[in-house]
């Protein structure tokens, strides 16, 4: 009997340490999940997605290959030359695939045109002649491009172009074929080049496109939101003191974050990307051909001078409470005015950029503005000043005012700038 409760109990033990490890396993699922989940969110599935376009494109260009009939037209050399366009202008934005495209084709259309009437020019002089003409045209040619190459204009939109154009008129003139022959490779391979071009276009234009221009309008957008709340982060944190029950906490904890200021301030060259990329897009959704991108680039410049000013203000933030409580209080009340105006000044802005519909700049944002500078300059008049026994305390109090004013005259510029862009683009009323 006993020998059977044994048995009976490692039985039951045994059950309970399997549901245990069940219930373990099922934990660890629902982590893994989770992780997948926040990996997804935070990483894009957007990029995904364009890996996907990329191996789909490849794919229909590997037919030339698997397709005999293709493969003995076109040939094993001309269709590499449509595998090696898709995987050199396929990029991750729509815009950019198609402007890479184009400058590929133009640069090769215009480098195996000159470099046929080089070769051709060359081959009837004939004898030594025929290698001075193809050296100096290769020279000249070749060193004006590239000069064109560094020029800024020209190089923001058409570098890719131009090196192709050189690598291209340099290979066919120097080729040394007949004529008759280097029309025939220059015909086959640039029809292999257009293949791969529209294989890329089709797959990047309408399969899930991502559209840089959505990604900068949007990016815009976030900026001012992100300025607003730094603001207005700022204006609690330097107007917060010590209660008299928590007098012996050093400070109380930074409610201002100057990270969204820093992202701001980085983002120059990813806007002149996204700005340059969604100049080649074709018309779709909301955006048309000559959508002013170039006011987008203005905007994000006076919004990164903003967002130097904001984190001018992180010294004025940690310089000690204790002796200039009762300076600030003086001027919170209307420095936290001033602050939340200007912080839904910016939304204002941003939201009027979001909906696309025309801001009140002269009859709303500019008389704001105007009221705000008129307070501010009250602040800080000389005889205020006088009255203050430490100086330093006066100097710490003027420079927290003198930032908000240059904010405001920031901003004064910043509305002015998105009512331009209202215009330009065509904005609806609102």
């Amino acid at each position: 009997m006993g020998s059977t409760v044994h048995v009976i109990d490692i039985q039951a033990g045994g059950e309970g340490a399997s549901v245990k490890e069940k219930s373990e396993v099922q934990a660890s699922l629902l982590a893994i999940i989770s992780f997948l989940r926040e990996k997804k969110s935070k990483y894009d599935m957007r990029k995904f997605i364009h890996s996907f376009k990329v191996g789909v494109a490849l794919v229909f260009v590997s037919l030339l290959f698997f397709l005999d009939p293709l493969y003995k037209e076109v040939g094993d050399d001309n269709a590499m030359w449509a595998i090696m366009t898709v995987v050199v202008i396929f990029e991750f934005y729509a815009g950019a695939t198609l402007g890479k495209g184009l400058n590929r084709g133009m640069g090769t259309i215009a480098g195996g045109a000159l470099g046929c009437l080089v070769s051709t020019l060359g081959h009837q002089v004939g004898g030594i002649g025929n290698s001075i003409i193809i050296g100096t045209s290769v020279l000249i040619f070749g060193g004006a491009a590239t000069y064109c190459r560094l020029t800024p204009s020209i190089k923001k939109r058409y570098d890719y172009g131009a090196m192709i154009f050189i690598l291209t008129f340099s290979l066919v003139a120097v080729s040394g074929l007949r004529f008759e022959k280097v029309i025939e490779i220059a015909r086959e391979r640039l029809l292999m080049i257009v293949l791969g071009f529209v294989i890329c276009i089709f797959t990047s234009l309408f399969i899930y496109p991502i559209w840089a221009s959505d990604e900068l309008h949007d990016s815009l957008i976030s900026k001012f939101n992100a300025l607003a709340t730094s603001i207005e982060g700022c204006s609690e944190e330097y107007f917060t003191f010590d209660s008299d029950e928590m007098e012996d906490q050093p400070v109380v904890q930074p409610i201002a974050n100057f990270n969204s200021c820093k992202s701001v301030l980085n983002s120059k060259t990813k806007d002149e990307s996204l700005a340059n990329f969604a100049k080649w897009e074709p018309w779709h959704g909301k955006f048309g051909l000559s959508y002013p991108w170039d006011k987008y680039l203005k905007i994000g410049e006076i919004l990164r001078e903003l967002a130097a000013t904001i984190l001018s203000l992180k010294g004025c933030l940690q310089t000690p409470r204790e002796p200039l409580q009762a300076l600030r209080h003086s001027i919170k009340e209307p420095c936290e005015e001033v602050g939340s105006s200007l912080a839904w000044t910016l939304k204002e802005l941003g939201e009027s950029i979001k909906k696309m519909r025309k801001c009140k700049a002269e009859t709303l944002i500019v008389p704001k503005l105007k009221s705000m500078r008129v307070v501010l300059s009250q602040m800080v008049t000389p005889s205020k000043l006088a009255q203050v026994e430490n100086a330093a305390d006066g100097l710490e109090i003027a420079s927290f005012v003198f930032s908000l004013m240059d904010m405001v005259d920031k901003l004064e510029k910043l509305a002015k700038e998105v009512k331009e862009l209202g215009e330009v683009a065509y904005f609806r009323q609102s």
